[in-house]
């Protein structure tokens, strides 16, 4: 299997970050590794393994960046909403520099579906409901989508923009109409060790209501209480579900 490392500098903001890709044809997926993670711990932890038949059989490219949380949203001594106006350089790292990467990788502007896990599942949903022009689809696996317990402070427009909970509840008019029919959004979650303690299950239940209730499209998957907060339990919800979303296309 193809396996390339880049790595891409965002001149606009000196933001530095690898990216690992994976596979020879088929359609592009960008994955978030947990909170403060690289790019390698999907390769390291099996997730690739996990996705190996479609990547193989060209059916997927799979496309694995590193995190920035720990200046960002883990930036212990910055109140929330410096962490969230620091985010906005990751995000623009991600649209400036690895969308474009991706697509000429692909041939061509080309729709990417996002992917996560633990705090990466919050990347991803975040990065399909702000920019489901370029990326309509996303997994979230046993995430959180409210981030304000994450650290103190006020919370202005920066942490209000870049958190799910926030904006989703205030959607409305065009903008809602049109997001309903670009963004696909499925919640994954199990019910075992550490999804309780972490916040992630209440978290996709709740969250997943909240879209549920905008009228937009998606899931929630719950798997069974023996199924814990954890990277094999990730690698087979991306497995299972993967598939299912490269058959279907999107819409």
């Amino acid at each position: 299997m193809r396996r390339e490392v880049v790595t891409l500098r965002s001149p606009s903001t000196g933001v530095e970050g690898r990216m690992v890709a994976y596979g020879h044809w088929g359609r592009p997926l960008l994955a978030f590794p947990s909170q403060e993670g690289r790019c390698t711990d999907w390769e390291e932890r099996g997730m690739v393994d996990a996705v190996a038949g479609p990547l193989e059989a060209g059916r997927a490219k799979l496309y694995c960046v590193d995190s920035f949380d720990s200046g960002t949203w883990f930036a212990d001594d910055q109140p929330l909403e410096e962490r969230a106006r620091r985010h906005g350089w990751y995000e623009g790292w991600i649209l400036d520099q690895v969308a474009p990467w991706i697509e000429r990788d692909c041939g061509g502007t080309r729709e990417i579906l996002t992917a996560g896990c633990s705090f990466g599942a919050f990347h991803a949903v975040n990065f399909t409901l702000k920019h489901a022009h370029r990326f309509p689809v996303a997994i979230g696996m046993s995430g959180v989508y409210d981030l304000a317990g994450v650290g103190w402070g006020e919370r202005g427009e920066a942490f209000y923009f870049n958190n799910p909970t926030d904006y989703v509840a205030n959607l409305g008019g065009e903008h809602l109409e049109w997001l309903r029919r670009q963004a696909t959004v499925v919640l994954v979650c199990g019910q075992g060790q550490w999804e309780d303690t972490t916040g992630a299950l209440a978290s996709t239940r709740r969250f997943g209501e909240l879209l549920a209730a905008k009228g937009l499209r998606g899931a929630v998957d719950l798997w069974g209480h023996d199924v814990p907060h954890d990277w094999p339990s990730w690698g087979a919800q991306l497995a299972h579900h993967l598939p299912q979303l490269l058959e279907q296309g999107h819409p």
